[in-house]
């Protein structure tokens, strides 16, 4: 059963890019709480958007509450999953927006996983040339990475997250609380993004998960909110430093480059995003191996603590044909390659990340072995 434990006051954990700076607050019961909203504008337009999902969850009491600060409500309520995360969907976005009348003051609120915040937050860069947002993630996802930093989008049936825009959020709520209504599915895709962590920046986080990973997948508020807060803090840190991923920001992308390309291969919707990043951070992490850059006892530990946290670490074969050359077309899409040279996040020893090529035969006899089973 998860803990009755509650985290006291909301941690907070500030993202300083000047004046686009905002804070993180993570805590539990955030989204009724109406301190969480303190400082936010309180213009005459509000949009929430959310999915099918999310919204007999956690709609109403949002809309309730935010009707003291706006004198207006509208929602748009998306179909649910990644497959939905594209242009047709986007325009739904769009439509609710003018139908209602919105103006350059509206603000909208994200209430849901990865794929609603990068909608919503694509929308709101586009709309009248920009207006404000919120992220309110509901996932563990994307309460520890994509409603973090900027980064919002729509995929594109040749690669993921292809078209988009850096639009910066007025503020991140995550609400410990709404993880109690998540599939166990989507609770360890998450924890996909909460283990990248430790191998690209703090391998003494990547301890504490190991010894946690059981209180994680059952929900203990304490082991949740300093899983969360840690992340964020690394995130914090990188974008802070980097925030149109020029550089530094593209380790946060370990194993998304093989990621990508298993969603991409198999369709997207398959295998959720943290699926496809565990097995792909073992991927990744082999291959730092091939390189001479961990050795096997580095990659074997990776790997368990992936398949702990309920991930897959067998890779899918994508066209018993050509598999790696299907999954080397689909890497040469990703947004890290340079005139067609696939550039991997790779571990540059424990807690340390570095984004270099490898050459195609090394990555292809990686991609051969991890797609047997150990």
């Amino acid at each position: 059963m998860p803990s009755t434990d509650v985290v006291p006051t909301p941690l907070q954990v500030p993202i300083d890019l000047g004046d686009r700076s905002y804070d993180i607050l993570i805590g539990a019961g955030l989204l009724d709480d109406p301190a969480s909203y303190e400082g936010l504008p309180t213009s005459g337009h509000a949009l929430i958007v959310t999915n099918e999902t999310v919204a007999p969850l956690y709609l109403a009491s949002l809309e309730q509450g935010l009707k003291r600060r706006h004198r207006q409500v509208h929602t748009v309520v998306l179909p649910d999953g990644e497959a939905h995360k594209n242009w047709v969907t986007l325009q739904r976005i769009f439509d609710g927006l003018l139908a209602a009348g919105c103006d350059r003051k509206t603000v909208l609120y994200a209430l849901g996983g990865g794929v609603v915040g990068d909608m919503t937050g694509f929308a709101a860069a586009c709309f009248m040339r920009g207006v404000s947002f919120v992220q309110l993630p509901t996932t563990l996802l994307s309460q520890v990475d994509s409603s973090v930093g900027g980064k919002t989008g729509i995929n594109h049936p040749l690669g993921k997250n292809m078209v988009g825009a850096f639009h910066q959020p007025l503020r991140v709520l995550c609400d410990l609380s709404v993880l109690r209504t998540l599939p166990a599915r989507e609770l360890s895709a998450g924890l996909a993004e909460v283990i990248k962590y430790g191998p690209i920046a703090d391998m003494a986080f990547f301890e504490w998960i190991e010894t946690r990973i059981d209180a994680l997948r059952a929900l203990d508020l304490q082991a949740l909110a300093h899983a969360v807060q840690r992340s964020c803090e690394i995130k914090a840190a990188v974008v802070s430093s980097d925030e149109r991923e020029s550089g530094l920001r593209a380790i946060l992308n370990f194993g998304h480059t093989f990621g990508h390309a298993i969603e991409a291969g198999m369709g997207y919707g398959a295998w959720l995003h943290g699926e496809a990043v565990g097995c792909g951070m073992v991927m990744a992490a082999r291959l730092s191996q091939a390189v001479g850059l961990v050795d096997a006892a580095f990659v074997d530990r990776v790997k368990r603590l992936v398949e702990r946290a309920g991930l897959p670490v067998v890779a899918p074969v994508l066209d018993p044909g050509r598999n790696a050359e299907r999954y080397l077309d689909l890497m040469r899409v990703d947004k890290k390659a340079e005139a067609g040279e696939i550039r991997f996040v790779l571990i540059d020893g424990p807690g340390r990340a570095v984004l270099r090529p490898v050459p195609d035969a090394v990555v292809a006899d990686v991609i051969a072995r991890s797609c047997q089973p150990a």
